[in-house]
This record gives structure tokens, sequence and C-alpha cells, in this order.
């Protein structure tokens, strides 16, 4: 479940917002509401929300104040709710990557469409600095979760068959489809049910595991960049190393050089 801070300084509007959507029913609940900007920075150190509703024109400071002064120190994502006399102030926050600003009072579809962005950016958002946190370390490099990968009764049976499959077939040209037939469900299925339990697509998924045992490949210093490209499931090398680099901010010579040193100091 997604956490929800709401910052705004109406009461009317901030109690609205809290009592009168439907959190629960898109996977949300609200875990606080704060006044101010002040109270909002707060509120976000100590509540850690995924998704942030933000006023702009607020008292001791104000929205803008609340998006400079957290970024780079929290990953959550903002919506940003302003009237229609701040509305120009509100677009100096797409600097920061605001997903969404809509004027009050706020329409519920709309608002509800905004959410389901958050949400989405939020995951992106915490997948890439999961990376950034591996990659400082390039022995310990995870690109998915152990508890994610082992078949431990945490995932349903559909996503555990889709996981061994790519476990298994990896180095092959797979997709979803392939798994229409034997597990008896459709395609929208299947991806729904994939998504909602790894936080990832089928193919995102896919590319990563190929690159993370790639990863391993390269620590072995074995085989030359181009064969493993190969030997992972890639027939592009271009686009091996895009996609590399897309999950690891490295290249794969990059990484090769890094173990290839490291292995020469310790053989010397």
């Amino acid at each position: 479940m997604y956490k929800v801070l709401i910052i705004e300084d109406e009461d009317i509007i901030r109690n609205g917002l809290k009592y009168s959507f439907d959190w629960l029913s898109l996977d949300l609940i609200v875990v606080g509401d704060c006044r101010n900007g002040e109270e909002g920075l707060k509120g976000i150190a100590e509540l850690h929300p995924d998704i942030v509703l933000l006023d702009i024109n607020m008292p001791i400071k104000n929205g803008i104040d609340v998006l400079r002064e957290s970024e780079g120190k929290y990953v959550f994502s903002t919506i940003i709710i302003s009237g229609y006399d701040e509305f120009a102030y509100a677009q100096q926050a797409v600097k920061y990557g605001v997903t969404e600003y809509l004027l009050k009072p706020a329409d519920q579809e709309q608002l509800m469409n905004a959410l389901e962005k958050a949400k989405e950016q939020v995951e992106l958002r915490k997948k890439f600095e999961m990376i950034k946190r591996n990659i400082k370390n390039p022995e310990n490099l995870n690109l998915i979760k152990s508890e994610i990968l082992t078949d431990n009764g945490q995932t349903s049976k559909y996503v555990a068959s889709a996981i061994r499959y790519i476990k298994e077939n990896y180095p092959k040209k797979i997709s979803m489809n392939d798994l229409v037939e034997p597990l008896g469900m459709s395609i929208t299925f299947l991806n729904k049910k994939f998504r909602e339990e790894t936080g990832y697509t089928f193919n995102e998924f896919l590319n990563l595991y190929r690159i993370q045992k790639s990863i391993e490949l390269i620590k072995e210093g074995k085989m030359k960049i181009t064969a493993i490209a190969l030997s992972v499931g890639f027939s592009d090398y271009r686009y091996f190393n895009k996609v590399f680099k897309k999950y690891t901010t490295m290249l794969p010579s990059e990484f090769h050089d890094y173990f290839q040193k490291k292995n020469q100091l310790g053989s010397g």
C-alpha cells in the first residue's frame, strides 16, 4: 500500500481531500496531513510518504520550499494542487519532477489519474535509488531482490511460473505470450499479476535478469563481452550496452575493467 501525505493550509480543502476520497480503492492510505510547509517537511522526514499532495501558497514555507529542501533526501512523487492565481508559480515545480499539478478544487477523476501516475513514478524512483546505492559497490550489485527470485511462496503460482520460465530460458527469445497456454490465463491477467507482485513488467524483469547474469559472467573474466551479450540473450551488442548502462549507470566494459584490475591485484 502506498502512503500519502497531504500538505495544504486550507482546512476545508485538506479535510475534503482526506475524507471525501476513496483512498483504499487505489491501494493508498493517508498517513498524515500538514497545515504549512514547515510541518510538511517534518512529516516527510518522519512518515516517509510515497506520494505528497502539495499546495504552493502556504505560510512559513511554501510548496516550492518543500520541494527544494527535500530534493535528493527522500524518495516520493508529488502532485501539486494549486489555486488559479498561483498556476504560473506552480509551473516552477516542474524542474523538481512533479507528477502532475491540478487546479483547486481538484476533480475526483483528475486526482485519481494523477495518483495512478504518481504510483508509477515513485516505483521508478525507488528502483533508480536502489540501483544508485548498489552501483557504489560493484561487488554487491544485485539488480533483483533475492526474495523475488526465490520460489518461497511469496508470489502467486502464476508469477512464480513466469519467473521460473525466465530463469530457465533467458538466453532465448521469450515473452509473456509463451505462458498464456501453459498457465491457461489471459495475457492481460498475467501481465497485471506480474507487475503487481514484482514491481516490474515481464520484459523489464527479463532484461534485469539478463543483465544480472551478464554481471556474474563479467566477474568471472573468462569470456569476451560480445560473447557474454549473446550468451544472456542479447543478439544486438549495442542494445546490450544500452540496457546494461540503463540499469547499472556503467558500461559493460567499465565493469570488465574494474574486475580485471581487481583480479590482477588479487593475484599479484
